[in-house]
């Protein structure tokens, strides 16, 4: 576990317009990506936990690049979020939320971003003191729209909207008063890791710092 002071979830949101939903399945490519990934300016790396070399991919990550932040995403459980921390993560991004999620990564000293798609699951988060949360499936379950409605009756909740977020639709999430950034998996194509292509992962992690700049 990191004996690194422990970041909010906030802090998380706000160091970029995007923080980049990665999938990794060869170890050998976790260290160039998150290289490529820094050098477009973008810190946070959200590494899921949806292949079995994903846990490696973290510990290497945090070993060899220390000015990245790497946090696991997929945490669906206790042991989940015991195995990312023990690798080197500081963040957690949840698919849902429960309370077990929530309290282990407390536990662990992760900040969580848990996963919400309903009214009744932001009520369960903002009860346990979650108030930064994921919005997944976010073009799927509602996108833009589903956001303003939501900010009247949740109006001290802050987003990362994700799923289905492209570098086109991103800049109409960001324009929106109670999202703070998005996640993305379109700054690490599967290609650009298979061909070794770390220049365009920099290319696309450096074209999300106007982002902000063009939401409307």
């Amino acid at each position: 576990m990191t004996n690194q002071t422990p970041l909010t979830a906030l802090q998380v949101m706000q160091d970029a317009p995007v923080i980049p939903v990665i999938v990794l399945n060869d170890v050998a490519h976790a260290v160039p990506m998150a290289r490529a990934l820094l050098a477009g300016g973008i810190r946070m790396l959200e590494v899921t936990l949806r292949t079995p070399q994903a846990l490696a991919c973290i510990e290497a990550i945090a070993r060899e690049v220390p000015e990245a932040v790497v946090g696991a995403g997929t945490v669906r459980s206790r042991a989940d979020a015991q195995a990312a921390a023990n690798a080197g993560a500081r963040f957690a991004v949840s698919p849902g939320y429960t309370s077990t999620v929530g309290q282990a990564c407390r536990d662990m000293g992760l900040a969580l971003l848990p996963g919400v798609a309903t009214g009744g699951e932001i009520m369960a988060a903002c009860e346990d003191g979650f108030t930064e949360l994921k919005f997944f499936p976010a073009v799927q379950a509602g996108g833009v729209a589903m956001l303003k409605a939501w900010a009247g009756p949740f109006f001290d909740v802050r987003f990362c909207p994700t799923g289905g977020v492209t570098l086109q639709n991103a800049p109409d999430f960001l324009a929106l008063g109670n999202v703070v950034c998005v996640g993305g998996s379109w700054l690490v194509p599967a290609s650009t890791a298979e061909q070794g292509d770390w220049g365009r992962v920099t290319r696309l992690a450096g074209e999300t710092a106007n982002l902000r700049n063009l939401a409307r």
